[in-house]
C-alpha cells in the first residue's frame, strides 16, 4: 500500500495565527468605513452635475467601504522565498490605494463643498490609507496596542455630522 501525502504550505509561507482581538478590530474597521461612507454620501450634491460629483456620490464611499472591509493583517510585509522584502497591502488592493490617493487632487475640482468638508475628506482617505499601512508593517502592535482602534475613532470624529466646523479665521485662510 502506498500512502501519497498531501502537500503543505510552501516554505516560504508560514501559515497565519490572527493575533487576539483581531476579529472586533477588522468588524470595527469596517463599520467605521460603512460610517464614512454613508457621511460621502450624504454631502450636497454640485449644482450641475458633473465627473467629480459623481465621484464624490458613488465611487468614492465605494472604496472606502471596500477598502475597510477588506482589510487582512495576513497580507503584511514578508520576506520572500530570495530574500527580498514583499511589501504588505493588508488586504488593500492597488486600484482602491489610488482612488484614496486622488482625493486631494479631485477636492481641488469640487468648489461647491466647504473647506471643513475638503478636510474631512482628506482625513477618510488618510486615516484609511494608514490603517492599511499600519496593519501591513506591523499588524501585530496595530491590533494588541489599540493603533487601528484610534484610526477608526478618528475616522468617525471627522465624519460625525455634528463635528463643529473650522474656526472662522482658518476657513478664511484656505
Amino acid at each position: 500500500m502506498t500512502i501519497a501525502y498531501l502537500p503543505g504550505p510552501p516554505d516560504d509561507v508560514s501559515p497565519y495565527e490572527p493575533w487576539a482581538g483581531e476579529p472586533e478590530v477588522l468588524a470595527e474597521a469596517a463599520a467605521a468605513g460603512r460610517r464614512a461612507a454613508a457621511w460621502i454620501r450624504s454631502l450636497p450634491s454640485p449644482p450641475a452635475p458633473s465627473p467629480v460629483g459623481t465621484w464624490l456620490a458613488v465611487t468614492l464611499p465605494d472604496v472606502v467601504e471596500v477598502a475597510t472591509a477588506s482589510l487582512d493583517p495576513a497580507q503584511c510585509d514578508r520576506m520572500g522565498p530570495d530574500g527580498r522584502l514583499i511589501e504588505g497591502t493588508a488586504g488593500v488592493d492597488a486600484g482602491t490605494t489610488s482612488t484614496l490617493a486622488v482625493v486631494p487632487c479631485v477636492l481641488s475640482e469640487a468648489d461647491w463643498l466647504t473647506a471643513d468638508q475638503h478636510l474631512r475628506l482628506l482625513a477618510v482617505a488618510s486615516v484609511i490609507t494608514g490603517i492599511a499601512r499600519l496593519l501591513a508593517d506591523d499588524p501585530g502592535t496595530a491590533i494588541l496596542h489599540g493603533q487601528v482602534t484610534r484610526m477608526c475613532a478618528t475616522l468617525d470624529h471627522a465624519t460625525r455630522p455634528d463635528t463643529p466646523g473650522l474656526a472662522p479665521e482658518i476657513e478664511h485662510t484656505l
